[in-house]
């Protein structure tokens, strides 16, 4: 496994994005230079975030989120 992060990653199985290889380890997001722990998918290339709005659920029971724009910075961890 290399040490490099896709573009673009999601932590909801049902996304295209998903890729459980890279969850073995662990992945942190910075965000404007900020930790942000409850970030839901990325993609640095268009330099955004979507994070849970609140406790609010869609009619799938997915939490619902918010896409926020700003510098986005992935890294393994460990």
């Amino acid at each position: 496994m290399t040490d490099t992060l896709p573009d673009r990653l999601s932590v909801n199985p049902n996304s295209k994005f998903y890729d459980e290889s890279i969850f073995e380890r662990e992945v942190g997001i910075k965000f404007n230079g900020a930790e942000k722990t409850n970030v839901e998918e990325y993609c640095v290339s268009e330099g955004w975030i979507k994070v849970a709005a609140g406790k609010s659920l869609d009619r799938h029971g997915q939490p619902l989120t918010i896409k926020l724009k700003g510098t986005v910075e992935p890294y393994f961890k460990d």
